[in-house]
């Protein structure tokens, strides 16, 4: 039996939905916690990610989002098999590579790339532009037509930098144009899917939309899936067709943009949106729901039973606290719009009658100020 893998070559849409290129079913990664001397021994784990679905179509785009710590960027790192998976299965084009040796993933590794989220740190900056960007096709004896120098020089135009600077170091770049390289470094094998943990986070403000519209430029023009990382809900509103929302480590919710921006059923996923900071122009009458969590997110050592947002939630009740909530279809959604939640919202956004502040302090402080 051979020990590579071997793809099936990707076959067309079927009755307009796209044909599923990955597949994520109970993904879980546990750290575990050493304690004990002088022989240490286990004494718990982190439970960054516990039993995640995801799927990605051919050409998708899919935005992960969520507050920080809930385990999306593990997510990314356990999909392009940088991290080992505790227990769960990850199908790429029709082929299991949840435990798939390093000789296995060489046919993977190239159609499956990452940008990381700092552009300082994911470079070498020892290595010139040119390096960064032709390494992996040497790696992978990729020779394209014209040589590799003429290959980097086209990428870098195609990210938007001058081809001249093939030869510079990473220290003589600002922050978005390193990770324009990085872009350009993770295209350079022609990959089916990409990972973008988070790629704009550690950039200006004003620099952020070049780089999320340069990503949509690759997506549209190459038909790249990605699998878009991102705690901004603009920002991933804007780039994504379909959304995830995470929350210590679990999907609580899933379904198109539309759907999750418009009639989100979650009540996780009303409070983020309500934190959204958005633009009221004057003819606008429509008020947004406000909500006001209180606390922080619950440690993944030690996490609630049952819904894990229950801790943090307006509408708990007993049956949170005993029996975890499967992420189903419920009434009023569409098929593809699943949410994890016993007692879930309206499928509204609008303003609610009395304004959700379970913030003690900040209740007080608003109480004083009427």
């Amino acid at each position: 039996m051979s020990d590579k893998l071997t793809l099936p070559k990707p076959q067309g849409p079927v009755d307009g939905a796209a044909e599923t290129l990955l597949s994520v079913e109970g993904l879980t990664k546990h750290f575990p916690i050493y304690g004990g001397f002088p022989i240490k021994r286990k004494v718990g784990a982190v439970q960054a990610v516990d039993g995640v679905d995801l799927s990605v179509g051919v050409g998708e785009s899919v935005g992960l989002v969520g507050e920080s710590g809930c385990g999306k960027s593990t997510t990314g790192r356990l999909i392009t098999r940088l991290l080992e998976p505790t227990a769960g299965k990850i199908t790429y084009a029709g082929q299991d590579i949840s435990h798939a040796s390093r000789r296995q993933l060489a046919p993977v590794r190239s159609e499956i790339q990452m940008i990381f989220q700092d552009p300082y740190s994911s470079l070498n900056p020892r290595q010139t532009v040119g390096t960064i960007i032709k390494s992996p096709m040497e790696v992978n004896g990729i020779n394209p037509k014209g040589g590799i120098e003429k290959r980097v020089r086209e990428l870098l135009e195609l990210v938007g930098l001058n081809p001249e600077h093939y030869n510079r170091f990473p220290h003589e770049f600002s922050g978005g144009q390193r990770q324009r390289i990085g872009v350009a470094r993770a295209l350079s094998l022609n990959p089916k899917l990409i990972v973008a943990d988070e790629p704009v986070s550690a950039l200006d403000v004003s620099i952020q939309a070049q780089v999320v519209n340069l990503l949509q430029k690759v997506q549209e023009e190459m038909g790249i899936a990605f699998l878009f990382i991102a705690h901004d809900l603009a920002i991933v509103r804007h780039f994504s067709q379909r959304l995830a929302v995470m929350y210590l480590g679990k999907v609580v919710e899933v379904g198109d943009r539309d759907s999750i921006y418009n009639r989100p059923r979650h009540p996780y996923t009303h409070a983020l949106l309500s934190a959204v900071p958005e633009v009221t122009l004057d003819d606008e009458t429509e008020d947004r729901e406000r909500i006001r969590l209180s606390g922080d997110v619950p440690s993944p050592i030690h996490p609630p039973s049952g819904c894990r947002f229950r801790t943090r939630c307006w509408k708990a009740q007993d049956k949170c606290a005993t029996t975890e909530p499967p992420l189903v279809q419920i009434s009023g959604n569409s098929a593809n719009h699943l949410t994890a939640c016993h007692f879930p919202e309206d499928p509204t956004t609008e303003a609610r009658a009395e304004d959700i502040v379970l913030d003690p302090a900040l209740a007080a402080l608003e109480k004083e100020g009427e």
